[in-house]
């Protein structure tokens, strides 16, 4: 589909329509004075919910992750 150019005033009453044409693809550049400011397009990937463990060996947390920093000692006393 081609990018459909329309002003900020429409795009605000029309969001809710403008939005269901999305959902189906087309993408519009929204002007404001007849310069183009934004683009209303759909999402590439929609964002799925993370599932429990997946990311499982991506972080591993060193032993001695809790030990005293020598520099922050100072302040420790």
């Amino acid at each position: 589909m081609s990018i459909k150019t329309i002003g900020t005033f429409e795009a605000k009453t029309r969001l809710s329509e403008l939005l269901e044409h999305v959902r189906k693809g087309q993408v519009y550049r929204i002007s404001k004075r007849g310069r183009p400011v934004a683009e209303l397009r759909p999402v590439s990937h929609p964002q799925g919910r993370a599932r429990f463990g997946c990311d499982k060996g991506k972080v591993i947390i060193k032993p001695d992750f809790d030990d005293p920093l020598p520099e922050m000692e100072p302040y420790t006393k």
